[in-house]
């Protein structure tokens, strides 16, 4: 049959009708399309493995998906199509399904802020109306899709603060539209790409943080709308392409920490009219510092540090009104002039100036009077290093504002300003190595805060004024090569946090007060070269800190106190010079950590019948330990001296290079002289009520041993376990070779046959009453309740073992590595001091090999993943145990918690939660204590802020201590002072704004991102 051929009106109604008929049976319009966008998000939210806010509670059939939270829809022609997905800050864990490429209506999404995983999905690609893509502060890996530039329409592409790696797609320069590129803190490579100088709407581009080579593009000088240029914290080396200065919009520049080089163009202020902030330090930089900057006349910061600038500062900076911040330190500055100084008076202007940073130059000339008109909010000030003469003027006192105040190394004189104690914001004035003269003031008493007081290398007389004792922050004093005299005020003792008293080359008279016994935390003194006398106070033995001790020069008479015998941590001894008299007390062998003692000039005898108080001292050298100097010149010991082996008759002992210790102790070395019936009787048979713990290839138990007359910890290896001899031999190897407070001391050892005529091999340490950290942090199968750890003794713990891992790494003879860093290897003695223990598995570092993933070893968790793809073992891997153990430590929660799975770890846990929700992640424990100070009391608010503050500090550590690319690890001498810096914020004892200001630069670069 055929069919006429049908109008063109025909047509349209039949179409209009089939549409209609279809709206009814399907009950919705456009049913495929919207089904096509629900299926979609239920895709995404599938492979979130965790939901900790329950963000996405609504994502489910009761809702319809455009009611779902974080989920929007909209437009006129499409009401019921996704077009916009933000999930920011929710806490999310897993990764980004692919489904994501089906909702082809997004013109929005923004995933900040989570902890979104694995690769960024190439199938975002497809999203051709795609104009904003914010995926900032994620764990995202691999590369940079290129194909996101198929997103034709985009507008503002967000990956910073991430772990992608590669380069920066060459293909990102055709996305036109482009207004912000933030690809900052990253593992990114490569060069910059010149084709980004394509993107001609560009406002915003931030490449900060990542390990980027080469030159700057000159074809940056396209980007003509461009506000902000952060390329900081890379390896860019060359010059500024001359063309860049050019960009008259730019308002932020910072190019620091790279290695560029050449001069900043004279004209820089002219072209760069709208800048705000110029950040240029830690390169090469070279020439003057361009006057013109003074026409930008919006400037607020000015870091030009750690380079290489010469000639005069511009006089001129006074015009920039506004200038808050202006660090030009270590650099050339100066001209060898008494105008040198002349541009402070144009500073007196700038009345927002909180920040002016000038030391290690070579500025000359006097301070001028005007200096008193400078903003009352200068906080830090600084001009050591220099070579500014005259005095210091009287009206520095109207710098109410000062937290810091630094003149060291010049030429100053006259009289420290009475006016100074009335700078109550104070909490550090250095001024070592001048001239200053007279009495220093009793008014610095007034300065509550202050918390360092540098005054050496000057000429000052008089006493000491008691008024210190009400600076009860103090941590540092230092007042030696000066002429002060009389006796010492026993208020300078009063300090409950003080670290260094440094009174050396004085007059000081009289006896050393025994109030010296309340410094708890005093880890050196030195009192050398005064005329003290009496007794050596008995009461020394309480600063259990100690580490440098000396008393030398003086006329201290009697015996060494027999107290000194808890100083465990003392590490350099000086007695010499003196009238002491007495035996030399054998109980100096047990001072673990001593690596100098010097006893010359003296009284001191040994008994000849015994001469064992001088030739354990002497084996003490020849233990095979770190270098160690003994010196007893003019002792009444040289009759034993001759009597002793000819190789070990020497009046000083200095440090000798050896042959490589054997792997054994000799027959003739002390550590061999316990058997295995003095083990077996010491713990009643080896008895389970004796066991302290077991590991890998062993047991540990607890006795009493006659031999050494002490409670004592004995590690049994299991020489039926594959690996335990090798263990045994490591750790003998690894003790005989380091002494350190913070490492477990060996007593003895024990290499024999048991009862049945098997072999026996033990090693014997010093008992630790307190256990390990891991009990105290989780328990243990016999007490499961953890026990309550204060943050300061957490924060303690973390230093005592870094400053264990640093030793370890950089100050042994041979560079060694522990390997198997973790709670349960920690143990605390009596006072919580943490010692590092169990080094069955530590190598040297030039015995190291690669290891594979079948040998790998270590324990779960903390093994750096670099172990596991068949890395040679290295400082860096105990660098990353160090960080996963911190998180741990305030977390409470171990890398093997049932949390962390599907890709989430403890590392990515906390790297969430910085800087805002740390508090939500830390020991509940932590959070009790916070509860527990007393809101109406100031003192304790500050110290929980402290507290909150010092929290976040330590999580950064941890996070980068723990990052994935061991080259992007922290080193340990790093993490030592930056734990120190944290402890003395908690205690309220200073900024440390010198490494603060830095981070503060780039956490600018970050809070332009949202304002963007």
């Amino acid at each position: 049959m055929e069919f006429p051929p049908m109008s063109l009106w025909a047509f349209w109604s039949f179409l209009l009708l089939t549409t209609i008929h279809l709206r009814c049976f399907f009950g919705s319009d456009a049913h495929f399309s919207n089904e096509t966008d629900r299926v979609a998000l239920l895709h995404l939210k599938h492979l979130i493995t965790d939901d900790p806010l329950r963000s996405l509670s609504s994502w489910n059939h009761t809702l319809h998906f455009c009611n779902w939270q974080g989920v929007t829809c909209g437009g006129h022609r499409h009401p019921q199509r996704v077009t916009a997905l933000n999930l920011t800050g929710h806490n999310l864990v897993g990764p980004i399904s692919p489904f994501i490429g089906n909702l082809t209506f997004l013109r929005i999404i923004n995933l900040s802020a989570n902890n979104f995983h694995d690769t960024i999905p190439e199938e975002i690609g497809r999203l051709f109306r795609l104009r904003y893509l914010n995926l900032n502060n994620n764990t995202f890996s691999g590369e940079i899709p290129a194909n996101l530039t198929h997103c034709s329409d985009l507008q503002v592409l967000h990956l910073y603060g991430n772990q992608l790696a590669g380069r920066i797609p060459t293909e990102l320069g055709s996305l036109t539209k482009l207004t912000r590129l933030a690809l900052g803190n990253n593992n990114l490579t490569g060069s910059i790409p010149p084709s980004l100088g394509n993107l001609s709407s560009l406002t915003f581009l931030f490449l900060s943080i990542n390990s980027l080579e080469g030159r700057i593009p000159g074809e940056f000088s396209r980007l003509v709308s461009l506000k902000l240029l952060a390329i900081a914290s890379n390896k860019l080396s060359g010059r500024i392409p001359p063309s860049l200065y050019n960009l008259s919009s730019i308002k932020y520049l910072d190019v620091g920490d790279n290695r560029l080089h050449g001069n900043l163009p004279p004209n820089l202020g002219l072209t760069l009219p709208n800048l705000r902030r110029l950040y240029a330090a830690s390169n090469q930089f070279t020439g003057p510092i361009p006057v013109s900057l003074s026409n930008a006349s919006g400037l607020v910061d000015i870091e030009l540090c750690k380079n290489s600038f010469s000639g005069s500062v511009p006089l001129n900076f006074g015009s920039l009104k506004g200038l808050s911040r202006l660090r030009l330190w270590g650099n050339e500055l100066g001209i060898g002039k008494a105008s040198d100084l002349s541009f402070l008076i144009s500073l007196n202007n700038c009345s927002s100036l909180r920040v002016l940073q000038l030391g290690i130059n070579n500025l000359s000339g006097a301070l001028p009077d005007s200096m008193a008109n400078l903003s009352t909010q200068l906080t830090w000030l600084t001009l050591g290093n220099n070579r500014i003469f005259g005095s210091i003027p009287s009206g520095i006192q109207n710098l109410i504002g000062l937290t810091v105040l630094r003149m060291r190394y010049n030429f100053l004189t006259g009289t420290i300003p009475i006016g100074v104690g009335k700078l109550n914001k104070l909490e550090k004035l250095v001024l070592t190595g001048n001239e200053l003269s007279g009495h220093i003031p009793s008014s610095l008493g007034n300065i509550s805060r202050l918390y360092q007081l540098s005054l050496d290398g000057n000429k000052l007389t008089g006493r000491v004024p008691s008024s210190l004792g009400n600076c009860t922050y103090m941590q540092f004093i230092y007042l030696g090569n000066n002429n002060l005299s009389g006796s010492l005020p026993k208020q300078l003792f009063s300090f409950p946090s003080l670290i260094e008293l440094q009174l050396k080359n004085n007059s000081f008279t009289g006896n050393l007060p025994v109030e010296v016994g309340y410094l708890k935390t005093l880890s050196f003194l030195y009192v050398s070269n005064n005329d003290l006398s009496g007794e050596i106070p008995v009461s020394l033995g309480n600063c259990l800190s100690l580490e440098y001790l000396r008393l030398d020069g003086n006329f201290f008479q009697g015996p060494i106190p027999s107290t000194f015998t808890t100083l465990r941590g003392l590490q350099s001894l000086d007695l010499s010079c003196n009238n002491l008299s007495g035996k030399i007390p054998r109980y100096l062998e047990n001072l673990s950590a001593l690596q100098y003692l010097n006893l010359s000039f003296n009284n001191l005898r040994v008994n000849y019948q015994n001469k064992g108080s001088l030739e354990m001292l002497v084996k003490f050298q020849y233990s095979e330990i770190v270098s160690f100097v003994v010196v007893f010149h003019n002792c009444n010991c040289l009759h034993a001296l001759a009597n002793l082996p000819r190789n070990r008759g020497c009046l000083v002992l200095q440090k000798k290079l050896r042959k490589k210790p054997s792997v054994l102790p000799s027959a003739e070395d002390p550590l061999v002289n316990v058997s295995y019936a003095e083990l077996f009787k010491a713990t009643d048979g080896f008895s389970s009520a004796n066991l302290v713990g077991s590991g890998s290839f062993g047991a540990v138990y607890k006795g009493f041993l006659d031999h050494v007359g002490t409670m004592v910890a004995m590690k049994v290896f299991n020489l039926q376990r594959q690996g335990a001899l090798k263990s045994f031999v490591a750790e003998c190897e690894a003790l005989r070779n380091i002494r350190h407070r913070n490492l477990v001391k060996i007593i003895t050892c024990c290499s024999s046959i048991d009862f049945k005529g098997n072999d026996f091999k033990a090693l014997i340490y010093e008992y630790m009453a307190n256990g390990s950290l891991e009990k105290w942090l989780h328990g243990d199968g016999h007490d499961q309740l953890k026990r309550n750890l204060k943050f300061i003794q957490r924060l303690n713990i973390a230093i005592d073992v870094a400053s264990a891992l640093d030793y370890l790494h950089n100050h042994c003879q041979m560079t060694i590595i522990h390997r198997d860093l973790k709670p349960s290897n920690l143990l605390l003695d009596d006072d919580m001091t943490a010692r590092v223990g169990d080094f069955g598995l530590a190598r040297f570092l030039s015995e190291v090999a690669y290891t594979s993933s079948v040998g790998m070893k270590g324990s779960i968790g903390y093994i750096p993943p670099e172990y596991a793809m068949g890395s040679k073992a290295s400082t860096q891997g105990d660098v990353y145990s160090y960080g996963i153990l911190l998180l741990e430590m305030i977390t409470g929660k171990g890398p093997t918690d049932d949390m962390f799975k599907d890709n989430l770890n403890l590392h990515h846990f906390a790297k969430l939660a910085l800087p805002k929700q740390v508090m939500e992640i830390v020991d509940p424990q932590l959070l009790v204590e916070e509860a527990e100070v007393t809101q109406h009391n100031e003192n304790h608010v500050n110290r929980r802020n402290r507290m909150h503050g010092c929290l976040i500090s330590m999580v950064k550590i941890g996070v980068l201590c723990s990052v994935k690319s061991p080259r992007e690890r922290m080193w340990m001498r790093d993490v030592v002072a930056e734990m120190h810096a944290i402890k003395d914020l908690y205690l309220g004892t200073g900024i440390h704004q010198d490494k603060q200001v830095r981070s503060q630069i780039l956490d600018e670069g970050s809070s332009y991102l949202s304002h963007y």
